[in-house]
């Protein structure tokens, strides 16, 4: 049986056996992120509903309102003039077949992919590769689009994608321990908010089951209901 190391029963130990407000949880989650290394703080939504049906998906994109804290590196497929639109926009790497078979032949020295209507041909092929990885540009997500400099400027900013797993949870990272409080609750806020705003018409009963977050290496700290009605839409 796998044995937690002594900082993260330290951590635990922190952990109250009560139910959180948005505020002290993440200060909580920030003072329990002891690593050497910046750890990303994230949450996990557990949902009412049955992703097994399609009228129940949860799924949506927002900017975070303090961003990721973490610099993407974004992959855009394009031609013609959207080539000089995207570089110029900050895209990482520009192109199309040439970008499609360095791809198959294993290399992903990228976070997040964009593609021009008129790439998908191209980008398609790779929906193996890309596809577990949660990059393959979709309309609904807003990564496949001619206004490549919005696209591009808005995941730069901290944009986010979430979307319910078959369990019937979302995760999500939504920054870092080393923002604020203010600033990580602000992030957790507009999230839950978008997460409350996608809530499909055939979910019945309670839609917010539960919300825990934690940073990279601690515990998970349960938030209160109360706390999580309150937040705007």
């Amino acid at each position: 049986m796998a044995r937690h190391g002594k900082k993260y029963r330290e951590a635990t130990a922190k952990v109250e056996d009560r139910l959180y407000q948005i505020d002290e949880a993440v200060h909580l989650a920030k003072e329990n992120a002891t690593m050497k290394f910046d750890e990303t703080v994230d949450i996990a939504l557990r949902l009412g509903v049955d992703p097994r049906h399609a009228d129940q998906m949860v799924r949506g994109t927002l900017v975070l309102p303090h961003g990721t804290g973490r610099e993407l590196r974004v992959l855009v497929f394009a031609q013609g003039e959207k080539v000089k639109e995207a570089e110029e926009a900050g895209a990482d790497h520009v192109g199309g077949e040439e970008l499609a078979k360095k791809i198959e032949g294993g290399w992903i020295d990228f976070d997040t992919v964009v593609s021009t209507p008129d790439m998908m041909g191209v980008a398609g092929k790779l929906g193996r590769v890309l596809g577990p990885r949660g990059m393959m540009p979709n309309p609904k997500t807003g990564t496949v689009t001619f206004d490549l400099a919005e696209a591009i400027r808005q995941i730069k900013a901290g944009k986010i994608e979430f979307r319910v797993e078959k369990s019937g949870i979302i995760h999500a990272p939504f920054g870092k321990a080393s923002f604020s409080v203010e600033q990580l609750g602000d992030n957790a806020r507009a999230l839950i908010g978008a997460v409350i705003k996608a809530k499909p018409a055939a979910s019945k009963g309670k839609y917010l089951k539960s919300v825990v977050i934690s940073s990279t290496m601690g515990p998970g700290i349960r938030l209160d209901d109360a706390a999580l009605s309150a937040i705007e839409v």
